[in-house]
């Protein structure tokens, strides 16, 4: 016989309350494992098709086709940064345009400060002086850091390759563990769980690129349209920050911008803000709901919260896998009894649905 012991609500709350600030502190000091962890399991969930393709009609052993899938996966990604790059190295054609826009910037800059401050020339470059001498102190330092990002980031990348690697070969295994862990008749439940959470990362992620190619092949017609040099560079760089939730449309305008002034003409530069904009309103109204978001069924309000979370914990990694991870919970809560409420109250309002058209029909029922 099972008993379940009531306890008050303030001891509730300061359990729940616990149990998230040490949740929150070992994924922050685990990042290193929880993240390409994550990354490795979202990449086998979509690439499990593309595995049992090889298996089952072509015959491969299971490793072979998960290292097969995931060399086609990451061959692709690796093309599209490898496009990125051979455009990356046309710019510096333009280096010098782009020094004499920084210098007429800055001698405009310096003349703003002396007739609006009173600050000679010589005291402004004086006090450059002494700001780079210090910064020169900190090279070292910043060197480090950028040494250090770089072999995280290589580490990043191996270890989500390994994980999404075994990840494919034990993904029966994996599955059976669940299915054990969990009493019979809760089994169609696990089943159903296992099924949802393959299908909305699986839509989710294409449904990613998808939005980068729209997004990217936009900008290159509008940019085309205004005449802004090294078009195609700038529309893969906007569809690839474009994943970013909510700042990515800003790095792009910022990027362009810059990049526009110094090839261009002021004129074009208000032009390409005026585009992306445009271009991010289209994407927000109609690519993402109907594409990206049409399985990914969460409220604007807690994807910003997770973004948040996200970022302070992980970085750019977290924001990027903020949304995925808050649609597998959903997809988990709304089908445990006990958590169900929760799963509503992460999802997306449905008037249709609603018990209550109002809260006077709602305080009237109590009565």
């Amino acid at each position: 016989m099972e008993r379940f012991i009531r306890l008050p609500f303030y001891v509730k709350f300061a359990c729940v309350l616990i149990s998230i600030i040490a949740l929150g502190y070992l994924m922050s000091i685990g990042q290193t494992i929880i993240v390409p962890f994550i990354l490795g399991s979202l990449i086998a969930l979509l690439l499990t098709p593309v595995s049992n393709f090889f298996e089952r009609k072509l015959k491969f052993p299971r490793t072979l086709a998960a290292i097969v899938a995931l060399l086609l996966f990451f061959g692709i990604i690796g093309g599209l940064f490898t496009l990125l790059g051979s455009q990356l190295t046309m710019l510096k054609n333009d280096w010098p345009a782009f020094e004499k826009q920084i210098m007429d910037g800055f001698h405009d800059t310096q003349d703003w400060i002396q007739s609006r401050f009173g600050i000679a020339y010589h005291e402004q470059i004086a006090y450059i002086n002494t700001t780079a001498a210090k910064s020169v102190s900190q090279g070292t330092a910043i060197v480090g850091i950028a040494l250090l990002s770089i072999s995280s980031l290589f580490i990043l990348f191996v270890f989500t390759f390994l994980y999404a690697f075994f990840i494919l070969i034990y993904r029966g295994h994996i599955v059976r563990f669940l299915l054990l862990l969990n009493k019979e008749k809760d089994h169609s439940i696990v089943w159903d769980i296992v099924h949802q959470v393959q299908y909305v990362v699986k839509k989710y992620i294409i449904g990613l690129f998808i939005q980068m190619f729209l997004v990217a092949t936009l900008t290159f017609i509008a940019l085309s349209i205004i005449g802004v040099k090294y078009s195609l560079l700038l529309s893969i760089i906007t569809g690839v920050f474009n994943i970013l939730p909510y700042i990515g449309i800003f790095i792009s305008v910022l990027i362009i911008s810059l990049i526009t002034l110094a090839t261009s003409s002021l004129t074009n530069v208000v032009f390409v803000v005026i585009a992306l904009i445009v271009i991010h309103l289209i994407d927000s109204n109609f690519i993402v709901p109907k594409i990206v978001g049409s399985k990914v069924q969460v409220n604007s309000l807690f994807a910003m919260m997770a973004i948040i979370v996200g970022e302070m914990l992980w970085g750019i990694s977290g924001m990027f896998l903020a949304i995925p991870i808050l649609a597998v919970l959903k997809i988990i809560f709304d089908r445990i009894t006990e958590l169900k409420a929760w799963g509503f109250l992460l999802g997306e309002e449905d008037k249709k649905d609603a018990p209550y058209k109002n809260l006077l029909e709602l305080l009237t029922k109590r009565k």
